[in-house]
């Protein structure tokens, strides 16, 4: 019998886009971060927000490194999160910073480095709808994240993916965090 329940359908979508997000080629992939960073740097709703949280890519992620590398051009601060299983914890990061073995195969930085609370987050994901809807990889570190950094102050999330991993409607559970914009290499999409 198969599974309707939302996380049921979630398990499912998400091993499909995941799939196509592998199949896509790496020189693709490395030019999709690109224009996905110039798009991002030129939303008005990230101009000057700071700190920025991002995440260090692992598997076809997006890689988020050339917008972090622009944003800190343009002098603001960045932070990588630190899985602290539940949680996310956020620290401060620069270009040549030593990261270290995190959890799940993430690079992270260190326990020294300094903890922010950023204003906004990069989010990776697995696949998204024009709603702001974003299926994740089902541990709700970035759902957790979200909503704990938006009791503090207004946390702007920003979905990086590929166009592909775009699907008509991501199941939403009570938890579930909707995403403020979605940047893929055709451009930024403002849910409606």
């Amino acid at each position: 019998m198969t599974d309707l329940s939302p996380a049921g359908r979630k398990q499912a979508l998400r091993a499909e886009a995941f799939s196509r997000r592998e199949a896509l080629d790496r020189d693709l992939r490395r030019e999709a971060a690109e224009a996905i960073a110039r798009h991002a740097l030129a939303a008005p709703e990230l101009q000057a927000v700071h700190p920025v949280g991002a995440y260090w890519p692992i598997r076809s992620e997006v890689d988020p490194r050339p917008l972090m590398e622009g944003l800190l051009a343009r002098g603001q601060s960045v932070a990588l999160s630190q899985i602290r299983h539940p949680h996310l914890s956020w620290r401060e990061w620069r270009p040549g910073d030593v990261l270290v073995h995190g959890g799940f195969g993430v690079s992270e930085p260190g326990p020294d480095a300094p903890e922010v609370f950023p204003r906004a987050l990069l989010v990776p994901l697995a696949a998204f709808d024009r709603r702001g809807g974003r299926l994740g990889y089902g541990k709700g570190h970035f759902d957790r994240s979200i909503a704990e950094l938006s009791s503090r102050h207004p946390v702007l999330a920003i979905g990086l993916a590929y166009s592909v991993q775009e699907i008509e409607e991501v199941p939403r559970e009570p938890h579930d965090r909707l995403l403020d914009l979605i940047v893929t290499e055709a451009g930024i999409i403002r849910p409606r």
